[in-house]
């Protein structure tokens, strides 16, 4: 793409600094030296997307191989996606301009079910066919990663294939064949890709549905395909990347980060991430100081961010943050931990990274009452949160926020009312301590039922009944010294009907897009109006999805999607939910769920070798 065009557009939008690259790290290889092109594609605003560290991790990765590069794309905000329209320019990469049709592959990172139509956005803006079968060898290869891919289905529609878990070994594996197989057939290629443990494409499966339109069975559509896709795991974290883009505009996490472990052992029975992102692996304590060494020397932040879901659950984590602030002391380096658990250890662990100005901490205790605290096996007591709020106020912080969710399984008023009554008890312990100048604040969210998670067959709570229970806690939540902050549902029904819905939602994804559908997640660019009539005109109601409870023997659209914990633990879950029984955390003995047996036969997968386990 020649600067000529680009200087005819930019001028005109918001925020061209999101369009031009150039930025510190960017790697530019050249393109007629390499044999295989990939262009890394965030659904999502360049601020996103570049805060995103799964994408900083495979950008790295693949530009580390001789015959790959990787170039990053993201998506135009509307009023740049209609200059590039007006002025006939295809969606282009940031490295090369490269148009990103041009590519051998296109990797879209499915994170949030509200970006859905922001892919069709980017396939449209680049020239590309949106189905997978208007597609053949001269196309790019499209194809998706990311948590949203647990269940595909409802994108079914418009990718190749789908890579199912963590992405460092398969991608390059893909990758290779892609090289391998350049002038076959795409048929013949998809075909050998789905050998490849991870990779699903949904073209070789076929669904059928029972006159409910519950869905009888998904079956593959020809011999040979594996009737069920497991998840890929890395058997320990490969390399942190310590040369990462720096952005030229300010982003959401504008910071360097590390990450220190992946997976949580705590087993929250509403958290999506602490089921498919299982088993935990932690990364060295020598390996995240010479991440730290060289991020700091190679990017010029000031701040890392210690990356995990349970940050205070990492082995040798006090040890290391005092080893960090002691060898980064000098040159005012600060650290963040983004994940903290309700406890005085907690509190010790913020006081070692926040050494001068103590702004906050942020602590979730998920719900208001302790029986709906065991119904979703969050092990947190009332006194748990008392004591470590009075460590925190006593040790200097003014500020406490609390995250809880509205809308939980079993919820009544009274456990909202509970909100309201422990966040003034932790008021009243900073009023000891700081006097006037103690805070809390509290936010709530609604909670969505998601796939791979015990709550899999639960209704969403009713909407008028979440924001009932909000006004309780805005009346509630008065006063000095108390501040509340709410999420409103409007997109949450839409979000619970995109997380479970089957590949029958690809044509209402595609017909909200035409009908002006973009940006959903961003509250100004949301049109109810616009999914309504899609699914009306479908012969769908979004709210009788959402709010049916799924038979116990039902069949999810992710049925043949293995994430390594078992639908029968997760059953198991379900049935402890309801009598308020705690599962212990999995670090304090194995729960059983089949995530270790289903990680020995990953590690038997020949590795490729790009990294050592330490």
């Amino acid at each position: 793409i020649g600067l000529e065009l680009l200087d005819r557009v930019l001028p005109s939008v918001e925020r061209p600094g999101r369009y031009v690259g150039g930025e510190w790290n960017a790697v530019v290889k050249d393109w007629d030296a390499v044999q295989v092109h990939l262009a890394l594609a965030y659904p999502d605003v360049y601020e996103i997307g570049m805060s995103n560290l799964g994408l900083a991790i495979l950008y790295d990765l693949v530009n580390r191989q001789p015959h790959a590069l990787a170039e990053r794309v993201y998506c135009p905000w509307p009023d740049m996606a209609a200059a590039l329209r007006r002025v006939n320019l295809p969606l282009y990469t940031l490295e090369t301009r490269h148009p990103i049709h041009a590519f051998d592959v296109v990797g879209f990172t499915l994170q949030y079910e509200l970006n859905y139509t922001n892919v069709l956005e980017m396939l449209d803006l680049a020239g590309i066919p949106l189905h997978a079968s208007q597609r053949d060898q001269r196309h790019p290869l499209i194809i998706a990663g990311g948590s949203s891919t647990y269940n595909p289905e409802p994108m079914a529609a418009f990718f190749d294939l789908f890579v199912i878990g963590e992405g460092e070994e398969v991608l390059l594996e893909l990758l290779d064949l892609v090289r391998a197989s350049r002038h076959e057939p795409r048929t013949a290629f998809l075909r050998r890709a789905a050998a490849i443990p991870g990779v699903y494409v949904p073209s070789l499966y076929q669904v059928g549905y029972h006159a409910d339109g519950t869905i009888a069975a998904i079956t593959p559509a020809e011999p040979g395909t594996p009737a069920t896709v497991t998840k890929r795991i890395v058997p320990c974290l490969p390399p942190p990347p310590t040369r990462p883009v720096v952005p030229t505009v300010e982003v959401v996490h504008d910071r360097a980060a590390v990450e220190i472990q992946r997976g949580c052992s705590e087993g929250c029975r509403f958290c999506q991430a602490g089921m498919i992102y299982r088993p935990v692996r932690e990364r060295p304590p020598a390996q995240v100081l010479a991440a730290v060494e060289e991020l700091l020397r190679n990017t010029g932040y000031d701040e890392v961010g210690l990356v995990s879901l349970a940050s205070s659950d990492y082995g040798e984590i006090e040890p290391l943050l005092q080893a960090l602030v002691a060898r980064f002391a000098k040159e005012h380096v600060s650290f963040s931990l983004p994940s903290l658990r309700v406890d005085a250890f907690s509190v010790r662990l913020a006081g070692l990274v926040q050494t001068t100005r103590k702004s906050g901490l942020t602590f979730a205790p998920e719900a208001g009452s302790a029986r709906l605290r065991q119904v979703i096996n969050k092990n947190v007591t009332e006194d748990d949160l008392l004591a470590t709020a009075e460590a925190a106020f006593a040790a200097g912080w003014n500020r406490i926020k609390l995250y809880f969710m509205l809308g939980l399984p079993t919820e009544t008023d009274d456990d909202v009312a509970e909100i309201a009554r422990l966040s003034r008890r932790v008021l009243s312990v900073g009023q000891r301590h700081r006097g006037g100048r103690a805070q809390v604040h509290v936010s709530t969210s609604t909670f969505v039922p998601k796939p791979h998670t015990p709550f899999q067959w639960l209704p969403l709570t009713d909407l008028d009944v979440v924001d009932r229970r909000q006004r309780i806690l805005r009346e509630a939540l008065r006063g000095r010294g108390l501040q509340f902050s709410w999420t409103a549902p409007t997109t949450t029904l839409l979000e619970a009907v995109l997380g479970r819905g089957d590949r029958r939602l690809s044509g209402i994804i595609e017909r909200a897009w035409h009908a002006g559908a973009v940006f959903d997640a961003w509250a100004e660019h949301f049109r109810p109006s616009v999914w309504r009539d899609a699914f009306s005109t479908a012969g769908l109601d979004m709210r009788a999805l959402a709010y049916r409870e799924r038979a116990e023997d039902e069949v999810f659209p992710w049925e043949h999607i293995r994430v390594g914990v078992s639908r029968a633990f997760l059953a198991a879950e379900r049935i402890r939910a309801e009598h308020g029984q705690p599962t212990p955390d999995c670090r304090d003995g194995c729960q059983r769920c089949g995530i270790l047996e289903a990680f020995a036969a990953q590690r038997r997968l020949a590795s490729r070798g790009v990294w050592q386990c330490p």
